[in-house]
């Protein structure tokens, strides 16, 4: 099955094969990373009430050409912004426009850039300005899960641990895990096999292998699971009208574990 609108498909029954990087392939991704995480940064810093959200794609836009690399969502599928800026209960592909940011909005932004042919892609959710606590514990469930995600994704392992890992932390704590958007492996396309999904069973799935590079991006959802796309045929939206979140890193199956290729420097 794929989904044909959006940045998130999945690829089960894909003929292109799971790739395997080369240790200079992994390196040159983590310079991706290293670009991706400099925006991501630079964009949540900048998230304030009363600015549109054209001004966070614009700021994306700056910043990865003064980095040297180049977009990975502007033009993909006809996508036509450099980030996804997704607000309260759009859960992603939010397309940046002439939206003003309100106090305790709940905004989750994406981003992939391309360097040396290789893509880095991530994710977060911030607030803006001053929210409930049950939204601050909305985003820092999502994030957790995120690195219970992380913490299976090592060689031996089966794709279904990482997911089971998601799923059952996240529902521990009453939360909906979308089910129709995934995680996806990554390299010279954004978007290659494995499927990533956030809801499934331990020892499950592909296998897991040194060399493999895939993006973890828990979606997490106030109320239910299910989804709707807008009439823009990006957004994709809760079904419950509930608050989302989304975190996402691009992470490496190395012979030491997991190697998260868009964390900053030092963390």
């Amino acid at each position: 099955m794929e989904h044909t609108q959006g940045l998130y498909i999945t690829v089960e029954g894909s003929s292109k094969g799971i790739t395997i990087k080369s240790p200079q392939e992994m390196r040159t991704m983590r310079e991706a990373g290293r670009v991706v995480a400099a925006v991501r940064e630079a964009v949540a810093k900048a998230v304030q009430p009363g600015m549109k959200t054209k001004e966070l794609d614009t700021i994306a836009a700056r910043e990865t050409r003064r980095l040297g690399a180049k977009p990975s969502f502007k033009g993909y599928r006809g996508y036509p912004a450099t980030i996804c800026v997704s607000i309260n209960n759009e859960i992603v592909h939010g397309i940046p426009g002439d939206r003003i940011i309100q106090d305790g909005d709940v905004v989750s932004l994406d981003f992939g850039a391309i360097v040396g042919g290789f893509h880095g892609d991530t994710a977060l959710t911030v607030a803006a300005g001053v929210v409930p606590q049950e939204v601050d514990r909305l985003i820092e469930t999502t994030r957790l899960s995120l690195e219970l995600g992380i913490k299976q994704a090592v060689a031996g392992n089966r794709v279904g641990d990482i997911s089971y890992a998601v799923q059952q932390f996240a529902e521990a704590q009453g939360y909906g895990v979308v089910r129709e958007y995934v995680g996806h492996g990554i390299g010279r396309a954004l978007h290659e096999d494995p499927a990533v999904p956030n809801v499934g069973e331990r020892g499950k799935g592909p296998l897991l292998r040194v060399g493999m590079v895939i993006a973890i991006e828990p979606m997490v959802n106030m109320g239910t699971w299910q989804t709707e796309v807008l009439d823009d045929g990006w957004t994709v939206v809760t079904a419950d009208g509930s608050l989302s979140a989304h975190f996402e890193h691009t992470v490496a199956i190395t012979e030491n574990g997991p190697w998260v290729l868009t964390a900053l420097e030092g963390e």
